[in-house]
C-alpha cells in the first residue's frame, strides 16, 4: 500500500530522511533505515573537510527548530572511504554533495559517480552559510542552470536538486533544473534565516546568530511551494518541511509531492518516526479507501 517509485528507484514507502539528519556516517544511517526510512539521504559532502559554525548551532523554539550547521562535514577523501561499501543497507541512499560553484559541484559529482548511492541530491539553497546556496548567489535560475548542467555531465544517476521556500520565484528555478537535466525537485531547504534571542543576555541563542527555520512552523509553506512546483514542472519533488506525523505526509502528497522528506521530527521522536508516520498514513488511505499513496499525489488540483 506504502511502496512507491521515485526516479526509478523502489521504496517500500515515501518517506526519505532528510540530508544533515542522521547522516554522517554509515551507523547513524542504519539507524533511520531500522526505524523505518524509505530512502536515505546522507549529510552533504564538500570538497574539503569542513568544521562548521560553533556551538550552539540548533535552538528550539516553540513551533519548530533554527539551525546553523555551517556545512559540517568531513570532505570528499573521506567521504569516498566511509561509502565505499554500501551493500548492508536494503533502501535507497541518496548522496548530497556542496559547493560554491559549478566547477566544484561537477568534481564531486565525478567522484561520487563511482561510489554505488542511488541518486545525487544537489542543495543550492543554504540561507546560513556563506560561500554555499543562497548566500553564494546559487538561488538565481542563472546559476541553478549552469550548477545542474555541469553536475549533469559527470553523472548518470538521477539528479535532485534541492530549492528553498525562501526565494521568491522558485518555479523559475525549478524550471531552470528542469530544463538543466535534473530529474526531481526536492522544496525545500529551511526558511529564512532567522534569529532567536535570549532575553536574559540579550544576545542571539545561536553562536552565528541566525539560522535556517525548520519544523511545524513552516509546513504551510512548504505545502504551498509544493503545489505551485507541481503546476510548473514536469519531474517528480520531494515536499521536506514540517513533516511529523501521518497527516502531514499525506497533506504533501497530495499538494503534489511524489516523497515526502522528514528532518525536524526526528529530534522530537527519533528515527522510530518514519515507522510511526508510516503506520498513521496506512490507516488513513485504508479508511478513506485507497489503494495506494499514487492515488494521493496531486488530488489537490483536480
Amino acid at each position: 500500500m506504502l511502496e512507491t517509485s521515485f526516479c526509478g528507484l523502489k521504496m517500500q514507502n515515501p518517506l526519505i530522511l532528510a540530508s544533515g539528519v542522521l547522516g554522517v556516517n554509515k551507523n547513524n544511517l542504519l539507524r533511520a533505515e531500522h526505524g523505518g526510512a524509505g530512502a536515505l539521504t546522507i549529510k552533504s559532502i564538500s570538497l574539503e573537510p569542513r568544521e562548521g559554525h560553533k556551538n550552539p548551532i540548533t535552538a528550539v523554539f516553540e513551533c519548530g527548530m533554527l539551525n546553523a550547521v555551517g556545512y559540517s562535514n568531513p570532505g570528499l577523501k573521506e567521504a569516498m572511504k566511509e561509502f565505499a561499501d554500501l551493500s548492508e543497507f536494503s533502501v535507497p541512499i541518496i548522496g548530497s554533495i556542496t559547493a560554491g560553484n559549478a566547477e566544484e559541484f561537477a568534481s564531486l559529482a565525478k567522484e561520487f559517480e563511482k561510489l554505488s548511492f542511488s541518486a545525487l541530491e544537489l542543495p543550492l539553497s543554504c540561507p546560513h552559510t556563506p560561500g554555499f546556496g543562497l548566500l553564494a548567489g546559487q538561488g538565481t535560475p542563472e546559476a541553478t542552470k549552469a550548477i545542474t548542467e555541469a553536475v549533469r555531465k559527470e553523472t548518470r544517476k538521477p539528479l535532485i536538486v534541492k530549492i528553498s521556500p525562501s526565494i521568491p520565484n522558485i518555479a523559475e528555478i525549478a524550471i531552470a533544473a528542469e530544463k538543466a537535466g535534473a530529474d526531481a525537485i526536492n522544496c525545500g531547504n529551511t526558511l529564512g534565516p532567522g534569529m532567536i534571542i535570549d532575553i536574559n543576555s540579550g544576545k542571539p541563542v545561536l553562536h552565528f546568530k541566525v539560522g535556517g527555520v525548520s519544523g511545524p512552523a513552516i509546513r504551510p509553506i512548504i505545502v504551498r511551494c509544493v503545489f505551485d512546483l507541481y503546476q510548473s514542472v514536469k519531474i517528480p519533488i520531494i515536499g521536506l518541511g514540517g513533516v511529523m506525523n501521518g497527516r502531514d505526509a499525506i497533506e504533501m502528497l497530495q499538494a503534489g509531492a511524489s516523497a515526502v522528506g522528514v528532518g525536524t521530527a526526528i529530534h522530537y521522536d527519533g528515527p522510530e518516526v518514519f515507522g510511526k508516520i508510516s503506520k498513521e498514513m496506512e490507516a488513513w488511505i485504508k479508511a478513506h479507501k485507497y489503494k495506494s499513496v499514487q492515488e494521493l499525489v496531486g488530488i489537490a488540483h483536480k
